[in-house]
């Protein structure tokens, strides 16, 4: 089954290539101007910690690893679920989202893993460099077991910000319009550049406990910090669970209520 699952994404990779080659300069461009957002963002850290030493007790290049994983975990999010998430809300719409039903597969992953944005994998080596860069200069020496750990902390933080995503775009199923509730959530990821120690108050509960978006970054970069710790590591799986469950099944009783082009 997985075997099956796979040879279909990678058909959606020989897809998503070959349309990005028949626009080289729109690749070209969105790259650019990606990398420059990624490079206003290390530049605004600099800028910062030429006033002050630290921030909520983070130093500059703990800082910039923290930043630097934020970055990572959305390029990874916009090159490879971005584009289908986008388009599920109009495909409902328009009923193209027939298309789906017709596939040779579980409907929720063919309608969210059909394109990737390959600009947005390209830059992801650009934010992987920005932890390097940052590790080197606090003098890091993670183990391989660290190492492993923070990839797949950064692999849980990558669903969590999908499964709010398909949970937000799936009420298309329910409203008319769910484009701008997209563009809202893509807001609050910002808050995941922050250290979790800043946040205080109603802040901290909503921010940090309630919503992913802060912890989906901190708790890989302090693995990589601080070595693995098993509380945060298990905060960020049971997250991971308890939001993937929610965008499932939010996704399927909305398609329960979809109504074909046809019909």
């Amino acid at each position: 089954m997985l075997r099956h699952y796979f040879r279909i994404w990678l058909a959606s990779v020989r897809y998503s290539i070959t349309r990005t080659m028949m626009f080289r300069f729109d690749f070209l461009l969105w790259s650019s101007v990606e990398l420059m957002w990624m490079a206003v963002n290390v530049l605004l850290v600099s800028v910062i910690y030429a006033h002050t030493d630290t921030i909520a007790g983070w130093s500059k290049y703990e800082m910039m690893l923290l930043v630097g994983t934020s970055m990572l975990i959305q390029r990874f999010l916009m090159g490879f679920f971005w584009s289908s998430l986008f388009e599920l809300g109009r495909n409902v719409r328009s009923g193209y989202f027939d298309f789906f039903l017709a596939q040779p597969g579980n409907i929720m992953f063919m309608a969210t893993t059909r394109k990737l944005d390959l600009d947005g994998l390209a830059n992801s080596v650009v934010a992987a460099a920005v932890v390097g860069y940052s590790a080197w200069q606090l003098g890091l020496q993670p183990s391989v077991g660290d190492m492993l750990m923070y990839l797949l902390l950064v692999g849980c933080g990558l669903i969590i910000h999908y499964s709010a995503l398909l949970t937000l775009v799936s009420l298309s199923f329910w409203i008319t319009n769910a484009q701008g509730l997209e563009g809202s959530y893509f807001t609050l990821f910002e808050f995941s550049r922050l250290p979790r120690e800043a946040f205080k108050g109603i802040t901290q509960f909503v921010f940090v406990w309630t919503l992913p978006v802060v912890i989906v970054s901190n708790v890989p970069a302090q693995t990589l910090l601080h070595g693995f710790q098993p509380m945060l590591a298990l905060w960020l799986v049971g997250a991971t669970a308890a939001w993937l469950a929610l965008g499932t099944i939010v996704f399927h009783r909305g398609l329960r209520r979809y109504s074909s082009a046809s019909s």
